[in-house]
C-alpha cells in the first residue's frame, strides 16, 4: 500500500469514528429525553400509568423506604442530575434529597412538583373542619385559620408546621396531580407518543375517581362518630379531609418521622385513646412502629393496624401499586373501626 492509500484509509476511518461518535450522541440524547425520574414509588407508579412503556422510568426511592431518612446513592444522584425530567413530590418531603433535587434544578433539568397541582392543607387542618362529605370538592384549604389553643385538652400539639406534602393519601388530588404530571411530561419529554400519553391520563384518572367514588362508597356504612383516627405520624390529614375523620392524636406528633415523642406527649395520648375509645393506632409499613406498639401495651386492648403510607409494598403485596395501596388502606381502616 502506498503513502497515499494509507493516508486515504486513516482518513477514511477518522470519518467512520467521528459518524459513529455522533450517532452515539443522538442516541444518548433521545434515550436521555425519554427517561423520566421521579422520587417516591408511589409517583413512580402514578407516571408510570401515564407514561406506558414508551418512556423508562426510574424510581429513586425502592419499595418499602421511609422518604423522610432516604439518602441517594452517587448513581441515583447522576439518574438525577441527567433526568429528561424529574417527578418529585415536594413541599419539602422528600427531606434527604432536598440539595439534590435543588441542583438538579440549577443545572437545567425540567422539574415538577405534584404538589403544586392541587389544593394543600396546612398541618393540622384536618383537627378543626366540620366533616361534611359533600363540602371536601371545593374546599380551598389554604386560607384557612388554626387556632393551636383548639389542641390544649389533648396535650399533643403538633410539632410541625406548613404544607403538608402526604397529597397522595387522597385519590382524588393524586387525580389532580396525574393529570397536571401529564402535561408537565407533554410539554418537556422529547419524542413522547403525544396520543398513547393523552388515552393513558383519561384512563387512569377514570380508574383514580371511580376508586375514590367505591371508598366513599363503603365509608358510608361507617357512623360518623367511629370516624376517628390515631395515626404513627402526621400523614394523613388529607385522607381525614376526603372521608370526614377526625385525627384526635399522632404517636410522633410531626409530619416526619425523623422526629420522636416524649413520655408525657405518649401519656397525654393514652389518656385521649382511653376518652375517645379508640379502637386501633395505625401504623406505617416503611417505618418503625415501637413507639405505637409501646402505647397499645399502655392503654391495653387496642390494635396496632399497618398501613402503606408513604411508600408501596413489594409486588405480591396488597399495596403494589397506588391503586391496591389506597384501596387496602381504606378496607384496614373500616375493618378495625368497625370491629
Amino acid at each position: 500500500m502506498t503513502q497515499a492509500m494509507r493516508q486515504r484509509a486513516a482518513a477514511l476511518v477518522a470519518i467512520l469514528v467521528l459518524l459513529a461518535a455522533a450517532c452515539g450522541s443522538a442516541d444518548n440524547a433521545d434515550s436521555a429525553g425519554l427517561t423520566v425520574v421521579v422520587t417516591t414509588n408511589i409517583l413512580g407508579d402514578v407516571v408510570q400509568n401515564l407514561v406506558g412503556d414508551d418512556v423508562e422510568v426510574v424510581v429513586i426511592m425502592p419499595v418499602g423506604s421511609d422518604p423522610h431518612d432516604f439518602q441517594a446513592s452517587a448513581q441515583q444522584v447522576a439518574q438525577i442530575g441527567e433526568a429528561g425530567a424529574l417527578i418529585v413530590n415536594g413541599a419539602g418531603f422528600e427531606e434527604g434529597l432536598l440539595d439534590v433535587i435543588e441542583s438538579a434544578e440549577e443545572d437545567g433539568v425540567p422539574t415538577f412538583e405534584a404538589i403544586s397541582a392541587v389544593s394543600t392543607l396546612e398541618f393540622g387542618d384536618h383537627d378543626d373542619e366540620d366533616h361534611d362529605d359533600e363540602d371536601h370538592d371545593d374546599e380551598d384549604h389554604d386560607d384557612e385559620d388554626h387556632d393551636d389553643e383548639d389542641h390544649d385538652e389533648h396535650e399533643h400539639k403538633h410539632e410541625h408546621e406548613g404544607v403538608d406534602p402526604h397529597f397522595f393519601t387522597d385519590p382524588l388530588r393524586i387525580a389532580d396531580a396525574a393529570a397536571a404530571i401529564s402535561d408537565f411530561l407533554g410539554e418537556t419529554v422529547t419524542g413522547i407518543d403525544d396520543a398513547a400519553l393523552t388515552a393513558n391520563t383519561e384512563a387512569y384518572l377514570a380508574e383514580l375517581r371511580a376508586l375514590d367514588v367505591e371508598i366513599s362508597e363503603e365509608m358510608a356504612a361507617l357512623p360518623r362518630d367511629r370516624r376517628i383516627l390515631v395515626t404513627n405520624h402526621e400523614v394523613y390529614g388529607y385522607f381525614a379531609d376526603r372521608y370526614g375523620f377526625e385525627i384526635v392524636g399522632t404517636v410522633i406528633p410531626s409530619g416526619t418521622t425523623v422526629d420522636t415523642a416524649s413520655a408525657q406527649a405518649l401519656a397525654a395520648l393514652a389518656q385521649v385513646v382511653e376518652d375517645e375509645q379508640v379502637p386501633a393506632i395505625f401504623a406505617d409499613t416503611s417505618s418503625s412502629h415501637e413507639l405505637a406498639q409501646t402505647l397499645a401495651d399502655e392503654v391495653g386492648s387496642i390494635a396496632v393496624v399497618e398501613l402503606f403510607s408513604e411508600s408501596l409494598g413489594p409486588s405480591d403485596s396488597a399495596g403494589a401499586t397506588y391503586v391496591q395501596m389506597i384501596r387496602t388502606n381504606a378496607t384496614r381502616i373500616i375493618d378495625a373501626l368497625t370491629s
